[in-house]
């Protein structure tokens, strides 16, 4: 299966632990099954302040870090059971059980966009919450779901 990538100047990507980075407007196409994820894909650790986004920096490293899968699964475990009780809506929570069966079969890159929905669900909620007593905020739809590089 043939990926074809398009990095802007400067952007990073990692492909198979390695970062590279594009010199100019630069475009790829892998040939064979490799980890990829690019620059605007990557978490740092401290951008990880929620739960939805602990969890998304939980699969991400499952997903680029497989020599150490065991701990990181361990992580996303326990991020999810946490964010599985908080969470009151059905959909929210039926997201949460697609990200576990992607999970579960070793789909981490894929599993990343349902966190992208919960992290944009999550900061919605949020919002909603820190509106003056009073004042009705609008209902906003989560973030829709990026769709999966290549």
């Amino acid at each position: 299966m043939t990926l074809r990538i398009s990095l802007r100047n400067g952007e990073p990507v990692i492909v198979n632990g390695a970062v590279l980075r594009a010199v100019g407007r630069t475009d790829l196409v892998v040939e064979n099954d490799a980890t990829i994820l690019r620059g605007r894909d990557v978490m740092k650790p401290e951008e990880a302040t929620s739960p939805a986004r602990q969890l998304y920096f939980a699969c991400m490293m499952a997903y680029i870090d497989p020599a150490d899968l065991s701990r990181h699964q361990q992580v996303l475990l326990a991020r999810l059971e946490g964010l599985m009780t908080a969470l009151e809506t059905t959909e929210a929570k039926a997201v949460c059980i697609r990200f576990a069966q992607k999970v579960a079969t070793g789909q981490f890159y894929n599993a990343l966009a349902d966190c992208r929905w919960l992290i944009g669900y999550e900061s919605d909620a949020l919002s909603r919450l820190e509106q003056p007593a009073g004042i009705s905020a609008p209902v906003a739809q989560p973030a829709a779901e990026t769709a999966a590089a290549g």
